[in-house]
């Protein structure tokens, strides 16, 4: 189960400029989420294909990220401290869905919560924290786009460690790979996952927020041409 990849520069240009958007690479079974650890937790995932030793801790909220710039803004390309290992997670479809039904916003929502007092009562009862970040490029310059990351406690936390995993990647040589193409300014060589617009039922739209753009086709599937299927890390997105 390999990230399928796909020029930077040539996908970037069929992407919403603006509003929040949720790009993700995706199928009819799976969705990819990023997250980036200390080569202890990270190492530890990628060998079992699930989370829970390496020091990961079931106590604290965990983030996850479907779009992978916002990922590599976060981790500094997998150079800050405690963010060296980034890893692909495949995650089951219907357990990406019930995290998002799940999220309340980190923020007061007046289209969501008739009051202050009623959201609040929302975010500490909730299992999944949802925010709305600044998109950014590859050189880490923010855009006027928006993706959304992910923050799961408790029992959420527990079932997507385990139980909606299909597989994990360890993708850091990969992410070392294209940092130095961005690091030589050489962005029309840069490959990234292929990502487009997560298709969201109106229900869910309205649940996180997500503001459509009238008369966007997006994809139904990952698969597109001039696709390169290989895996980020030169092998089987599946071996552990």
């Amino acid at each position: 189960m390999p990230l399928t990849l796909h020029n930077y520069t040539e996908q970037s240009r069929g992407w919403p400029q603006s509003g929040r958007c949720l790009l993700a690479q995706w199928t009819e079974a799976v969705v990819v989420v990023y997250q980036a650890y200390h080569p202890g937790i990270g190492n530890w995932a990628a060998r079992h294909g699930r989370f829970g030793g390496g020091g990961f801790k079931f106590e604290r909220m965990s983030w996850i990220k479907p779009g992978f710039l916002w990922m590599m803004y976060r981790s500094g390309w997998a150079s800050k401290e405690g963010q060296e290992v980034v890893l692909a997670v495949y995650l089951k479809r219907q357990g990406f869905e019930a995290i998002l039904r799940e999220a309340v916003p980190s923020t007061f929502a007046p289209a969501l919560y008739s009051s202050d007092l009623e959201w609040r009562r929302a975010l500490s009862e909730s299992q999944v924290r949802m925010q709305w970040d600044p998109d950014h490029d590859p050189s880490g310059l923010p855009l006027a786009r928006r993706a959304i990351q992910l923050g799961l406690r408790s029992e959420f936390l527990k079932r997507y460690a385990g139980e909606w995993i299909v597989a994990i990647e360890d993708i850091t040589p990969f992410v070392w790979e294209q940092a130095e193409i961005v690091r030589a300014g050489s962005l029309s060589r840069l490959s990234t996952p292929r990502e487009s617009e997560y298709p969201l039922q109106d229900d869910l739209a309205t649940r996180i927020g997500f503001l459509s753009l009238p008369g966007r086709e997006s994809p139904s599937t990952i698969e597109g041409t001039g696709t390169d299927h290989r895996s980020a890390s030169g092998r089987c997105g599946s071996c552990r």
